[in-house]
């Protein structure tokens, strides 16, 4: 009987593990549960025996790969992928997935919901402003950044974006302004919503030079990864710039900085919120282990990302 282990130090949502074990019944497949566990080491032990692995927001590093005996495949619930190793699944043959679109809307609406309390001031009682007629940035139009778009238009807000990857043709058809560089969305935007991957080429590609050239009252939102942005630069600019705000679903590593010295110009959640929807553990859950059944009985690998 093959094994699929749930690992997960932020458990699923009961309905998400139901309906998981329902995938694995149905396969004939055993399920095991690790969750809330304190110890990486546990997962390390836990995985020994296992066929098949899901994880959220768990580090599924390379003593965790080298440790499955049997492992064949680890699937994150979710977009971000930076908790794999990928390279340690390559060298031993184990497929990395994860579940593209599943949270895409939870990831949206808290975006916008974090743009709303931050332009109301924290709803501290004081005047704020509206999001209706200020420019938003989409950077990097994926599922995501769709969405995004998508509820932004319904604030009546201006909608711009840019992605390499991304033909004008399919921006433009929902409705957005397609810019031709990154440099040109921070230019013109008052929001920028930030959706990039964490990778060797976009890490701490946030910097100085793009923040300073946002138009005034500008506010950065961040949730993708902390990874991605520069901190040094971005202390730099809210020291220089006292209309620029920081609103992000990952404390940065500079986080005392900030409540020690920008107060009301930041809002950080107290965990990655991102995903933290009933729905979203549902559907990444469910689609995590339909992806495993799928590939471990037909060898479909739609979803690779090693």
């Amino acid at each position: 009987m093959k094994k699929v282990l749930v690992a997960t130090d932020k458990p699923f949502a009961k309905k998400a593990v139901d309906g998981i074990k329902n995938v694995c019944d149905k396969a004939g497949y055993q399920l095991i549960l690790l969750e809330k566990y304190t110890d990486q080491n546990d997962f390390v032990k836990a995985v020994a025996d296992v066929d098949a692995v899901i994880i959220r927001s768990d580090k599924a590093n390379k003593q965790v790969i080298e440790a499955g005996k049997n492992l064949k495949i680890v699937v994150r619930a979710g977009a971000g992928y930076d908790n794999i190793d990928l390279e340690a699944c390559t060298q031993k043959g184990v497929v990395a997935m994860n579940t593209p679109g599943q949270n895409s809307n939870a990831v949206a609406e808290l975006a916008l919901g974090m743009m709303v309390y931050q332009a109301r001031n924290q709803f501290d009682g004081k005047s704020g402003t509206e999001l209706r007629d200020k420019t938003i940035g989409i950077h990097a139009y994926g599922n995501v950044g769709k969405l995004v778009a998508k509820i932004a238009k319904g604030f009546g807000m201006d909608v711009y974006a840019y992605d390499p990857f991304v033909s004008k043709t399919e921006i433009e058809k929902d409705g957005v302004k397609a810019l031709n560089s990154v440099e040109e969305l921070y230019k013109n935007c008052q929001y920028i919503s930030l959706h990039i991957p964490a990778n060797d080429k976009t890490k701490k590609s946030i910097n100085y030079e793009l923040l300073s050239s946002m138009p005034e009252g500008a506010a950065l939102v961040n949730t993708a990864r902390k990874e991605v942005i520069n901190e040094d630069d971005l202390l730099k600019i809210m020291e220089n710039r006292k209309d620029f705000t920081y609103i992000s679903d990952v404390a940065p590593d500079c986080a005392t900085t900030f409540t020690e010295k920008f107060e009301g110009r930041f809002y950080f959640t107290p965990k990655k919120m991102g995903a933290q929807t009933e729905e979203a553990n549902v559907n990444a859950g469910i689609a995590a282990a339909e992806q495993i059944v799928d590939f471990l009985e037909n060898g479909n690998t739609k979803f690779k990302v090693n």
